[in-house]
């Protein structure tokens, strides 16, 4: 799958393009059938089938005060996405002067520098552009002047709510990962680059992998299992969130640690996705280095004894 940074760069040499449009943070069900409308009118009509998206999410912008914590990292969303089958993503730079730009402003310069446009596919609440001028029945106004079909595809729900990615960040700040597994259609995981941490872990003999965590949104801290693959080897992972509270820091930070059982080797500046499975105990002061030592065995080994939960996909 091709990632590019301008319409231009898509360079379609006259085929027609099919867009979908939007956020896409998690790449839940709802934003599945959107891409995957997309890339039915693309091969319906031999073209390319774009997926248009954002480098942050557009609050961060507009509305900081409201910016929410994400469900994936960029990597992780690029990757989802090329996992469904679109031809290209364009990840636009989300900034000051591009926020001003009105809904049509925005429509109007992706048909110039893409050329034919056939079809734009969004969710049916979708608002865009300055103000939030743009909507989908502004985008059918525009597609009879410009000549694209318009394509506003109702919610997908699961047990009777829809399917949002505010109600999949608030299933996972619960702790509810099974329901937010089964939003996404895939297992819950969290993605970070890994950065240098105290070695505290490889001293005591169980040394982890420091996630750069910063702005996303985490299930409640404590000890988890989990799974993660490094160089098409599959680990399992015990996986601490929180603030380390035995270690009596003054000014302790929270921390995303994974220590991956029967792995060697050094994955600093590298990128690591762990998928989480289940809560195995809340996070706990002990009362000496000592005894947090020899109950992080008992968890390793509880890890060890983990199944892979299944993910219910119930959708309306």
């Amino acid at each position: 799958m091709k990632i590019i940074s301008a319409a231009k760069d898509l360079a379609a040499a006259g085929r027609k393009v099919c867009l979908a449009i939007g956020v896409f943070d998690g790449v839940h069900l709802g934003h599945q059938q959107i891409i995957r409308q997309t890339i039915t009118d693309a091969r319906q009509h031999d073209g390319l089938a774009l997926v248009v998206t954002f480098d942050r999410h557009p609050s961060a912008i507009v509305a900081p005060e409201r910016q929410p914590s994400l469900i994936y990292s960029l990597p992780q969303k690029l990757r989802t996405l090329a996992a469904l089958g679109a031809d290209a993503v364009l990840v636009l730079p989300f900034d000051e002067a591009f926020s001003r730009q009105t809904g049509q402003e925005f429509i109007q310069l992706l048909a110039r520098e893409l050329g034919k446009i056939q079809s734009i596919c969004v969710g049916a609440n979708f608002v865009f552009g300055h103000q939030r001028s743009g909507n989908v029945e502004s985008l059918k106004k525009l597609g009879e002047h410009l000549n694209f079909n318009v394509h506003g595809l109702a919610s997908v729900a699961l047990d009777g709510l829809i399917i949002s990615s505010t109600r999949i960040r608030e299933a996972i700040r619960q702790g509810d990962l099974g329901k937010a597994s089964q939003m996404l259609g895939r297992p819950y995981a969290v993605c970070g680059q890994i950065v240098p941490g105290d070695r505290l872990g490889r001293q005591w003999g169980f040394p982890t992998a420091n996630l750069d965590a910063t702005a996303l949104n985490l299930p409640p801290n404590g000890v988890y299992a989990g799974l993660t693959q490094v160089n098409q080897h599959s680990y399992r992972v015990a996986l601490n969130i929180g603030r380390r509270p035995t270690l009596n820091s003054p000014a302790p930070e929270l921390r995303v640690e994974a220590h991956l059982l029967d792995f060697s080797g050094d994955l600093y500046g590298q990128e690591l996705e762990v998928e989480v499975w289940e809560r195995l105990r809340e996070e706990k002061k002990f009362s000496s280095p000592g005894q947090l030592k020899e109950q992080i065995a008992r968890d390793v080994q509880l890890v060890r004894a983990q199944d892979r939960p299944k993910t219910r996909q119930t959708v309306e």
